[in-house]
């Protein structure tokens, strides 16, 4: 688990969210709290949101953007071969972060373990106030009609109440 930070991205209507509190905590410190954790990729095509070391994040973007080249814009295939680089490869594997990246039809969570993991719904959120996020985004979902980023936000302000690590600076970027 990631402390200091949340990101959530949410589906709903053709739309995909990705949004991100801006705390930057270190141990019980606020270091920065409007940091920018979350980003487009080729031009506006994929959106990226990360928990995590900073510098590690960024090196994984760097390395996910030559993968997506590489292979067509291919969300699932240039993740699955940043897993697998990002798993067996040695200066890689020290890297510290999650990764939630989507196009306009998937959403995806890469990890240093080797997962790249799809969710079920249409919500998925990492960090220490990522439970919380999903949880809040998942009620929204299931009895409202709100559209995606007003989701996303919702669910973020709820986590900043509960998690220390969380703050209500917002940063959003949407595709759809």
């Amino acid at each position: 688990m990631f402390q200091g930070t949340t990101i959530i991205a949410v589906r709903r209507a053709g739309r995909v969210v990705i949004c991100g509190d801006g705390q930057v905590s270190q141990g019980n410190t606020i270091l920065k709290g409007t940091a920018i954790k979350v980003r487009t990729l080729l031009e506006g095509d994929v959106l990226t949101g990360f928990a995590g070391a900073t510098a590690d994040a960024f090196t994984l973007f760097e390395k996910f953007e030559a993968k997506l080249k590489a292979h067509n814009k291919q969300l699932v295939r240039a993740a699955v071969e940043l897993a697998k680089e990002w798993r067996t490869d040695r200066y890689l594997r020290r890297l510290e972060a999650l990764l939630l990246v989507a196009d306009r039809e998937r959403t995806l969570l890469i990890s240093g373990t080797g997962d790249v993991i799809e969710p079920d719904g249409d919500a998925i959120a990492v960090g220490s106030g990522g439970n919380f996020a999903l949880a809040a985004a998942r009620a929204l979902l299931a009895h409202t009609e709100l559209d995606a980023e007003t989701i996303a936000r919702e669910a973020l302000r709820i986590a900043a109440g509960l998690d220390v690590y969380t703050n209500d600076q917002l940063v959003v970027q949407s595709l759809g």
